[in-house]
């Protein structure tokens, strides 16, 4: 969780402490704020327990490739770091230890951008570029093939995001809920649109995701936006989870996982439990679903999974939002959000664990431990390999056996 006090540049100290806080007062390794019935002792101990893993019979065979590190990771930041591939390389980025690139296959070191900046925000990959952003709201610029450091800029407050790339620039979501466009080339700004954010709402931010002449954004209040790449104009705004209740805990609606872009179709889902497909150019809504959760959706050809707040796995019939299945085994394991690999949705726990999911039933079919500290991010997915980062920076990539 974190508090957004004003849109407004924080000294990286005070917003640190601030936002550690507020980490600290929802326990996130225990799936978010609903944890906290039975933190005194009370009888319902066991109901707000993470549930035990229970043994199966692996049906697929995985094999581990290679493991690595990033870095010193984040830690209890919140901030859900996740590796990303591009051109047969896996880039990573940790807040102490800078940026990374490694071979997918082997894992080898390709090259290492150190920097004493904290970066929690990124890598986002595109147009040869690698961008990244820290806690201190920098922006920095590296050459995918070399990691040699092209530019810097600056927004008005962290950034725990991936930037995304396109259209010769770099869009950067920071905290305080702007959007900045910069230029790819000089890091020159372009243009910024604000969104004011609630006084609390769910640790972690969405990157922006681009379309053709579009920037999408999911907010803190629970809405998605269409910006236009060309100048920020907004294009329409649609909302996913609806702010209600009575406390400002109680209205949380986050969309803090990237929506996903499908050909013309949007889905983004919320903290809230509620999953929307919207017609992108124009904005529209073609379905909701019940059930969602703050992270970003995994999109399969026939199917959508989502991890709700509580951890449990969900899949979705893609075109009409409808629960195919349901997979309860990760209860309050703060499931991370799925990626999906093969024919199987993939999410990581609190312990370390992977946990692969057959896309048409939701059965496990494998389960493997990249080691004791929890894995957030969302696992980063090419062909058949997998690689997922923990928040200690530990690198781990899988692939799927015969």
């Amino acid at each position: 969780m974190k508090h957004n006090l004003a849109p407004t540049r924080v000294p990286a100290s005070r917003a640190y402490f601030i936002r550690s806080a507020a980490i600290g007062f929802c326990v996130i390794a225990l799936a978010g704020c609903n944890t906290v019935k039975g933190w005194f002792g009370d009888d319902d101990d066991k109901a707000v327990a993470p549930v035990e893993l229970v043994e199966f019979q692996q049906t697929q065979p995985i094999a581990r490739l290679w493991t690595a590190s990033a870095g010193k990771g984040e830690g209890l930041l919140g901030a859900r770091q996740r590796p990303v591939i591009a051109d047969g390389r896996v880039y990573a980025a940790a807040v102490e230890g800078g940026v990374r690139a490694f071979d997918l296959v082997s894992g080898a070191s390709a090259w290492v951008y150190g920097s004493d900046l904290r970066i929690a925000g990124g890598p986002g990959v595109g147009q040869g570029v690698v961008a990244v952003g820290s806690l201190e709201g920098d922006v920095v610029a590296l050459d995918a093939a070399s990691g040699a450091e092209l530019w810097r800029a600056n927004v008005p407050n962290e950034v725990i995001s991936a930037p995304a790339i396109g259209m010769d620039m770099v869009f950067v979501r920071s905290n305080d809920g702007r959007v900045t466009a910069l230029d790819l080339a000089t890091g020159e700004r372009r243009w910024f649109w604000n969104r004011d954010v609630p006084s609390l709402s769910v640790r972690g931010n969405s990157a922006p995701v681009l379309g053709p002449g579009f920037v999408f954004v999911g907010n803190d209040d629970g809405t998605v936006v269409a910006l236009s790449a060309s100048d920020g104009r907004p294009l329409w705004e649609q909302a996913v989870g609806q702010q209600e209740g009575r406390t400002e805990l109680d209205r949380m609606a986050d969309v803090d996982g990237a929506p996903v872009l499908d050909g013309t179709t949007l889905f983004a889902t919320s903290f809230t439990g509620e999953t929307l497909a919207i017609n992108a150019p124009s904005g529209q809504p073609m379905w909701l679903s019940e059930h969602g959760g703050p992270g970003r959706i995994g999109a399969a050809p026939s199917r959508l999974v989502v991890s709700a707040p509580d951890g449990t796995v969900y899949g979705l019939d893609r075109n009409t939002g409808t629960a195919m299945w349901s997979q309860p085994g990760l209860l309050r394991r703060s499931a991370s959000a799925p990626a999906i690999h093969g024919d199987y949705a993939v999410v990581g726990d609190f312990e370390g664990y992977l946990h692969w999911m057959r896309l048409d039933n939701g059965e496990f079919a494998a389960r493997v431990r990249t080691g004791r500290d929890p894995v957030r991010g969302v696992p980063a997915v090419s062909g058949d390999i997998l690689v997922a980062q923990d928040i200690d920076g530990g690198l781990s990539a899988y692939r799927l056996g015969q």
